[in-house]
């Protein structure tokens, strides 16, 4: 193998070290309710996300459309480590809703978002 092969040999490899990275940020895969959603007034939010998280640096929040904090029970996390689930403890009045979180996957890397969803009568 010549220097110019061993260089592109050692070029990939790093590429390919650094997108697997990039990868594993913990993203917003599945969430009920989802965005932009017409629903009922829900019980509990539930977020999937890609990667495994670590509970104690996860979270939720749900503020009301005036901006209004909602509030939620203490959030959990399921047995597959991905699947973030917060009890609504109060029922929700019709209108609209934001959901902000922010997680830390189980690599260390933090992530965070937000959506909207509305509630009908």
């Amino acid at each position: 193998m010549n220097l110019r092969q061993s260089l592109s040999l050692i070029a990939t490899l790093g590429a390919l070290a650094f997108s697997h990275q990039a990868l594993a940020h913990a993203h917003l895969e599945a969430a009920t309710p989802a965005e932009g959603a017409d629903v009922t007034a829900p019980e509990r939010l539930t977020l999937t996300f890609t990667e495994g998280l670590e509970l104690a640096f996860s979270g939720l929040e749900l503020n009301g459309s005036d901006g209004s904090a909602v509030e939620l029970g203490k959030a959990t996390l399921a047995d597959d480590g991905t699947t973030l689930t917060a009890p609504v403890e109060t029922a929700l009045e019709p209108g609209r809703y934001q959901v902000t979180w922010h997680v830390l996957s189980v690599d260390g890397h933090k992530t965070e978002g937000d959506y909207a969803f509305s509630v009908t009568p």
